[in-house]
């Protein structure tokens, strides 16, 4: 059985609390800190869910309220960053981009992608290991911080992007757009209390503790639209 810690229930405890009356909600996370430790330890895990994470969905709440987009679904949100201000553009971003975050994570080993999403890596990019190059290299390249993004594009297609602090593909100002259906954070505050300044090594990492069927849930998903 699974244990999690008494700060995991305070926190999960405290989101209940405010679902009655939120309009964005962070979803438990579905696993304990410590769960994920061959790639990223406790204590990152636990500031950067209840104090990162957190904060973000709860400023995206103070952002949206009496705006035009107030009571639309966070989708809709970044469809339109363009039109709305830097507070809803970055909490939006974040909050969207974390609540995937977590759910791409998994402390199940040796996960693996479905048959239609490796067909469709291995069409696109030639096998899962020249994916995960591709996707290290984004990352790695991101000055200061940002996300590296795996997304499917409007015809169905995968394609691999890099984007700037809480910025991503859905957004109407992304340079390339699309459905995300697995992110890396490559924000200090993701790694750096285990890897320093090594995001490589984080990278490197990541990949350890990546839930594939997660990530095929949302593939199989986008393509479907």
């Amino acid at each position: 059985m699974m244990k999690f810690s008494k700060a995991t229930f305070l926190v999960t405890a405290l989101l209940m609390g405010q679902a009655a009356i939120a309009q964005f909600k962070q979803a438990p996370l579905p696993y304990a800190y410590d769960a994920l430790e061959r790639a990223v330890d406790a204590q990152t895990m636990e500031i950067h869910y209840s104090k990162h994470g957190a904060a973000y969905t709860a400023n995206l709440n103070k952002a949206v309220a009496g705006t035009a987009m107030e009571n639309e679904s966070v989708e809709k949100i970044l469809a339109n960053v363009s039109a709305n201000s830097d507070a809803l553009r970055n909490n939006a971003g974040g909050h969207y981009n974390h609540e995937l975050f977590w759910t791409i994570l998994t402390p199940n080993k040796d996960t693996k992608p479905s048959a239609a999403l490796a067909k469709a890596i291995d069409g696109e990019f030639g096998s899962l290991d020249k994916l995960k190059e591709q996707l290290n290299k984004a990352g790695a390249d991101r000055f200061g911080s940002g996300w590296a993004w795996l997304s499917v594009d409007s015809n169905g297609k995968l394609f691999v992007s890099s984007t700037a602090n809480q910025d991503n593909p859905m957004m109407d100002i992304a340079e390339k757009k699309g459905t995300p259906i697995l992110g890396i954070d490559v924000w200090e505050h993701a790694y750096y209390l285990k890897y320093q300044n090594k995001r490589a090594d984080y990278l490197g990492a990541f990949w350890t503790v990546v839930n594939w069927p997660e990530v095929s849930r949302r593939y199989e998903a986008a393509v479907s639209k």
